[in-house]
């Protein structure tokens, strides 16, 4: 069966149909079933921040980390959350506190000259969920990098041959998740060894139903 917008809008409209009753906006994810990768070579570790088209009705949480006028411009942007140096510093240690705001946001973005610092405190929770800080230089235009990462997500795959990733939400109308799922897969052709012919399996699925399987 073809990967194409039009195959894709069908499938979605299945899984759609599967998701059940519930009195909430439904993630919709997309999964790949990986093949013939080897998973201890550098191959079988993929980790792409990709922008999406569409937002996902669902944007994600933001956490900047700065100093001076970048965090006074992080804050004027709307960022979630912003850590200063003096917070940063505070917060070593406390395993509990660096949990929270690891779990409570999608997206970090790090001064550049605080890396070194984050790698210390955050590192080691943010290192582990695959949310380790961008770094973008202190003349950077915080307020656009806010809103572009406000739409994307993380394609990554460790330890095992499969990959989610969120692609939409039940709002959203078909054709819209189906360019979102597009722009995932393009990356991955360019990515994975074989392209398009490592993936034996595409799966579509909300938060709660079925998932609807394609076979490329």
């Amino acid at each position: 069966m073809p990967l194409d917008n039009k195959t894709l809008s069908e499938v979605i409209k299945q899984a759609k149909s599967k998701a059940g009753e519930k009195k909430f906006n439904q993630t919709i994810d997309l999964i790949l079933d990986i093949i013939e990768i080897d998973m201890k070579s550098p191959e079988g570790r993929i980790q792409e921040v990709v922008e999406l088209p569409h937002d996902t009705g669902k944007p994600n949480k933001i956490c900047v980390i700065a100093s001076g006028e970048f965090a006074l411009k992080a804050k004027n942007a709307n960022a979630d959350y912003v850590l200063d140096r003096a917070d940063l510093e505070s917060l070593n240690g406390k395993k509990k506190e660096l949990r929270k705001i690891a779990n409570t946001h999608d997206i970090f973005i790090s001064e550049a000259p605080l890396m070194p610092l984050v790698g210390k405190i955050l590192g080691p929770v943010l290192g582990p969920r695959g949310k380790m800080p961008i770094p973008v230089p202190p003349n950077a235009d915080i307020g656009a990098l806010i809103n572009k990462h406000r739409k994307t997500v993380v394609v990554r795959m460790r330890n095992q041959p499969i990959i989610q990733v969120p692609v939409g939400s039940q709002q959203m109308t078909d054709e819209d998740i189906a360019e979102n799922i597009m722009t995932v897969l393009r990356v991955l052709d360019g990515k994975l060894k074989r392209g398009l012919k490592n993936v034996k399996y595409v799966f579509v699925k909300t938060s709660m139903g079925e998932p609807v399987k394609i076979k490329p």
